[in-house]
């Protein structure tokens, strides 16, 4: 049976992630190396810089996470910002469905990180600290690597569903949208 603040917060939940499904958010896959040269990765839509001196970023993951567990052991990860066109492995690494992953997945080994093709950009960590964050752990990485694709637009989640950046030219009349 549920109690009242059961359901007051499963409300709040669901709220919650209508209010979050408003923020466009970059999509990425989080990519490591398993000590037995396995490579594993994550759709991960919490990602940020944290600093530009020294430069980091952190990631959120799902506590269990299988990926997560790698970092944990080698202490690295790779970020790659998937490209506007690549919603499709944004779906396919979302999913639980382990090492298979990659097994139609274009990638490489640089700075010994899984490097998924055709990125947007591209970042090699290793790891600072990890921290607690409910349902996830945040994990913060000093930056070794980085590279980006100037031009490849990037893939955004934005109220449920996938898009890119337009650009917008401020006119005399307002903002209009530039046709691409």
């Amino acid at each position: 049976m549920k109690t009242s603040e059961t359901t007051a917060s499963a409300a709040l939940q669901d709220t919650f992630k209508d209010v979050m499904a408003c923020v466009a958010t970059p999509v990425s896959i989080v990519t490591g190396l398993a000590g037995n040269g396995a490579p594993c990765g994550a759709t991960v839509s919490a990602f940020s810089s944290l600093s530009v001196s020294p430069p980091m970023i952190l990631v959120s993951l799902d506590r269990r996470s299988r990926t997560l567990d790698v970092i944990r052991e080698s202490g690295r990860f790779g970020l790659n910002v998937l490209g506007a066109d690549q919603d499709g492995l944004a779906m396919s690494f979302a999913s639980k469905a382990g090492p298979d992953k990659f097994r139609d997945t274009s990638w490489s080994l640089e700075h010994g990180l899984p490097r998924i093709s055709r990125a947007s950009a591209w970042v090699a960590s290793t790891v600072a600290d990890f921290a607690d964050g409910g349902d996830h752990v945040i994990v913060l990485g000093r930056v070794d690597a980085a590279e980006a694709a100037a031009s490849r637009a990037p893939l955004v989640y934005h109220r449920r569903s996938f898009g890119t950046h337009q650009p917008y030219h401020r006119s005399a009349q307002g903002v209009v949208r530039i046709p691409t």
